[in-house]
């Protein structure tokens, strides 16, 4: 619209972000009552004619300027397309709980949600949203209560999938949360085995009792003490563990979709302190996972200083002990139908909006090898 009043952002919404013809548009502004006056020949032009072709492309994308150089470095000639991916509204997804239900009984019984399969992860359902953007309030169906599925955008399903986790295994999950990978990996290992979840943040963890007892999942929660009376609560599993799951902290930049607003809370110096915290949890994962054990390092992130540079970072500090499994490897092993629909990296894989349809996750696997 050439202009960044109030309106013009109103007026520029409804024909990007909508999809209004101009004449619609024009109905809504009649001067009515309560409607905004009527459009002015100049902005029934910019409706017309107006295009984003040679604005830059930090306007383009709608991201802040001093991160674009790492987002090119990430998606290449692919940047502009992403970035327009990563401004429109995200699904809304589900993954359901095969401790207690199947997709296709859930399916069956969540029809009048009117879910649909999502495109690659197996156990997904996708459930259709308004113009406005709104959802169904899944946390109130008696079949969420029940513990059928959990609110989960399909990358974190696809995130948790690629972690190879199997029934009989010792896993941990480092950085838990509110434990949605925790009751992914549950559902993957079919209950059997020791899966162990726990966070350096024991105020995140605080969800996690709930979720588990409503889903059926099956987990030892380890939360650190707070104040001088902290203690390492993994200590007893230093290279003992088949499995270590990193969902490191993070921008969040692969989320953007979902909170506009952080892009633009974003500074710098977030970025090298979030490089800072992926750095300790990785060597705390070095230390837990046993000689010929993995770890998965997972991000919601779409910076390479995030991603890969994190990963190489461990290599570089741990003196040959690990390897990266080559992400065709894994994908061929754990989600062969995947492999189109991500970009490899030199470490590992990056989902995006634009291409996998999904949150920007990434995604590495480490085996020990000493």
């Amino acid at each position: 619209m050439a202009d960044e009043s109030p309106r013009s952002l109103v007026i520029g919404m409804l024909r990007l972000q909508y999809g209004r013809a101009a004449p619609t548009i024009a109905e809504q502004f009649t001067g009515e009552r309560f409607a905004p006056e009527p459009l002015s020949a100049a902005e029934r032009q910019r409706l017309d004619q107006g295009t984003l072709d040679d604005a830059p492309l930090h306007v383009v994308g709608d991201v802040p300027e001093w991160i674009l150089p790492s987002l090119e470095t990430t998606f290449g000639d692919a940047t502009r397309d992403e970035l327009r991916s990563l401004s429109r509204r995200a699904p809304l997804d589900i993954r359901v709980n095969t401790l207690k239900r199947s997709r296709a009984e859930a399916t069956e019984g969540l029809a009048h949600l009117a879910p649909t399969p999502t495109p690659h992860a197996p156990n997904g359902l996708r459930i259709p949203i308004g113009e406005d953007g709104r959802g169904p309030a899944l946390h109130v169906e008696p079949e969420f209560i029940d513990g059928w599925y959990e609110i989960q955008d399909e990358g974190s399903q696809l995130a948790s999938l690629l972690s190879g986790a199997r029934s009989g295994e010792t896993v941990v999950d480092l950085c838990a949360g509110g434990g949605g990978k925790t009751l992914s990996l549950a559902a993957l290992m079919g209950n059997e085995g020791h899966l162990i979840a726990s966070d350096d943040d024991p105020r995140r963890l605080a969800p996690i009792h709930e979720r588990l007892r409503r889903s059926g999942a099956v987990a030892d929660i380890r939360t650190p003490r707070a104040g001088k009376a902290r203690t390492d609560v993994l200590a007893d599993l230093d290279g003992r563990v088949d499995r270590v799951l990193v969902d490191a902290p993070c921008t969040g930049s692969g989320t953007w979709r979902r909170n506009p607003d952080a892009k633009w809370r974003m500074r710098p110096n977030a970025l090298a302190t979030r490089v800072v915290d992926q750095a300790a949890v990785l060597d705390r994962a070095a230390r837990l996972v046993r000689p010929g054990g993995q770890i998965t390092y997972i991000t919601c992130s779409l910076l390479p200083e995030e991603n890969d540079a994190a990963v190489a970072g461990l290599l570089a500090r741990t003196s040959g002990d690990f390897a990266v499994i080559g992400a065709e490897a894994v994908l061929r092993e754990r989600a062969p139908d995947l492999a189109p629909a991500v970009r490899l990296t030199a470490h590992g894989l990056q989902m995006s909006p634009a291409l996998t349809g999904t949150d920007g996750f990434y995604v590495a696997t480490l085996l020990r090898q000493g």
